[in-house]
């Protein structure tokens, strides 16, 4: 079987040592190495664990697949736009376990309307992760709570509104929180 386990990485901007941190098991930049150049057997179960560490689906690391990519014509920098050095893919996202999305209606903080947010869901252990990061926090009757992270004390956070001016807001023992990593905007 052929793979492309070598090209997503590097579209994916990750070193051997990333991936290898990230499958779960963790594993060995050697080994994550030695699967990219066939001189390892690439067994589905191996797929299917870098796939998830490269954020992808395992139908994109095999060629031939139906492949959810793109070609990098240039490179956008402080002298203009470029043609890129070396040939190179970026790799459309896949949604996970656990993700939401927030579409913006209209223009707050760096946010402008038909902006859309893709948020990764949260449970009360892992809040201090989302710690100085915009989040998403449910409130009683079907409201929500959208800012700044800004503190957590115990089981109350504190979340600054993104409005100018806006006043610092708490709320107790939210059972879940939704931290910002994706912003999707179309020009």
């Amino acid at each position: 079987m052929i793979t492309r386990i070598r090209e997503v990485r590097r579209a994916r901007g990750m070193t051997l040592d990333d991936v290898a941190s990230r499958c779960t098991p963790p594993t060995t930049a050697q080994t994550i190495g030695r699967l990219e150049t066939g001189t390892r057997t690439v067994s589905v179960g191996w797929l299917n664990r870098i796939a998830t560490a490269l954020g992808v689906e395992a139908q994109d690391l095999v060629e031939g697949g139906d492949k959810a990519e793109l070609k990098v014509v240039a490179v956008l920098g402080a002298g203009g736009a470029l043609a890129p050095r070396r040939e190179s893919i970026v790799v459309s996202p896949r949604t996970d376990e656990g993700q939401v999305a927030v579409l913006v209606g209209g223009s707050v903080g760096d946010y402008r309307a038909g902006d859309e947010l893709w948020c990764q869901t949260l449970d009360a252990a892992n809040y201090g992760k989302a710690m100085n990061r915009d989040v998403l926090v449910p409130r009683p009757a079907g409201r929500f709570l959208f800012g700044r992270l800004i503190n957590r004390d115990d089981d109350k956070l504190q979340i600054l509104p993104l409005e100018a001016g806006g006043r610092q807001q708490i709320v107790a023992s939210p059972p879940w929180l939704a931290v910002a990593t994706k912003l999707v905007r179309t020009l």
